[in-house]
């Protein structure tokens, strides 16, 4: 189960990270094709990486190194902060920020809830 579970873990924080610079390099990704990208968009994508990489990167670390009692309450973050990305994406009609967003949540705080409790 450790290895689905890390295994997982990783493609869900891999896709996060990846998807946070594809944003801050086209934000427009995000956007409808009647929506123009604004300064205020530019910052958005900007501050969705400078705090999606880094846990990101962080939970990759995590992963690799087996570090499953500081995981756990970590995966409680990851998961609220995709819960958050999944409800934004919810609010602006962006299907494949809510759903995408809310799958990783759901990885997340499940696998935290297992390694709680296992």
């Amino acid at each position: 189960m450790m290895y689905v579970l890390t295994a997982v873990n990783a493609l869900a924080a891999l896709l996060s990270g990846a998807s946070s610079i594809a944003g801050a390099v086209r934000p427009s990704l995000g956007l409808t094709t009647s929506e123009p990208v604004t300064s205020g968009m530019l910052l958005y994508a900007r501050a969705y990486t400078a705090r999606a990489l880094p846990l990101s990167v962080v939970a990759l670390v995590l992963l690799a190194r087996q570090e499953w009692t500081v995981l756990a309450p970590f995966l409680i973050v990851l998961g609220l902060a995709q819960v958050g990305d999944s409800v934004l994406g919810a609010q602006r009609r962006n299907v494949g920020q809510a759903v995408g967003a809310g799958v990783g949540a759901v990885i997340h705080l499940v696998s935290a809830v297992w390694l709680y409790t296992h």
